[in-house]
């Protein structure tokens, strides 16, 4: 499968036997620039695309981190959970989300660091399906459980240790996918203020159009990214790893071959002390 599928792409394959369609939306509400999270599975019951079953980010991630941080699991935690929802080896997965597709590229990233590339993220998510008035379902739906078999790429996902060897390695480009106040550091919502030291700024929002929220076309998307695309490595980062993922997608689909994120991302590198931080543009 292609990495991106437009919704008349997934209207027209819906009835497709090995085709799994999942809803990662995360809702993220804020109080005085605190983010807190839940689950999105409210909004799922009360109407999603045909068929599809909800994916639960907390449920996939890391049982013994927070469940804020969206951690990578170990490859049998990953296989158990993706099983249970239905997944195959020979499955193909659509993934979407209520908000700026990037809880769907997260659960996209987690699928494609276990060696499972036959997936891809709807273009506009759940915005795009409306907006073009395909029918909505109440029911709630699920898949049969299956047997999905993890192979970890360690390459894909980096620690802060890595971050840090990567600060003083001119072929590695870091990039930061968070808003420019947080960049610039106007903002704290990660108990300090900034960005990881040399890491530029592609937001994932201004990767999407904001209306249709759709990804924007790849030329103007490589021309966004710019010179990180000659880099031989770049790392995407943000909060806890689902704007980085938004952005690595993007950097897959340019054909950049070595790209990785930084999952624990500003709420663990900002937990450190020891670690630095700047601020301004």
């Amino acid at each position: 499968m292609d990495e991106l599928v437009s919704v008349q792409w997934l209207a027209e394959h819906l009835d497709d036997p090995r085709l799994r369609v999942f809803d990662a939306t995360v809702q993220v509400t804020r109080r005085l620039w605190v983010p807190t999270i839940r689950s999105g599975r409210r909004e799922w019951r009360q109407g999603h695309i045909p068929g599809s079953a909800f994916a639960n980010l907390f449920d996939l991630s890391d049982p013994d981190r927070p469940k804020r941080t969206l951690t990578t699991p170990t490859p049998e935690w990953f296989s158990a959970r993706a099983g249970a929802l239905g997944i195959a080896d020979d499955s193909r997965v659509v993934v979407y989300d209520r908000r700026e597709n990037m809880w769907a590229a997260r659960l996209w990233w987690m699928l494609r660091t276990f060696g499972f590339d036959n997936a891809a993220v709807l273009d506009g998510g759940w915005t795009a399906w409306q907006k073009q008035d395909y029918p909505v379902c109440t029911t709630r739906c699920g898949y049969p459980p299956a047997t999905f078999h993890a192979t970890a790429r360690p390459d894909l996902v980096v620690d802060k240790h890595a971050v840090l060897e990567a600060l003083e390695d001119p072929d590695v480009v870091l990039i930061n996918a968070l808003g420019r106040r947080q960049h610039r550091g106007d903002v704290n919502e990660y108990g300090r203020r900034g960005h990881i030291p040399g890491s530029r700024n592609v937001t994932a929002w201004e990767i999407l159009d904001r209306t249709t929220q759709c990804y924007r076309p790849l030329p103007e998307l490589r021309s966004k990214v710019g010179s990180a695309l000659e880099a031989e490595r770049v790392i995407t980062y943000c909060g806890a790893g689902a704007a980085a993922s938004s952005l690595a997608h993007v950097l897959v689909r340019l054909g950049h071959p070595h790209v990785a994120i930084y999952e624990g991302g500003l709420l663990e590198w900002c937990a450190d002390r020891h670690l630095p931080l700047e601020t301004g543009s």
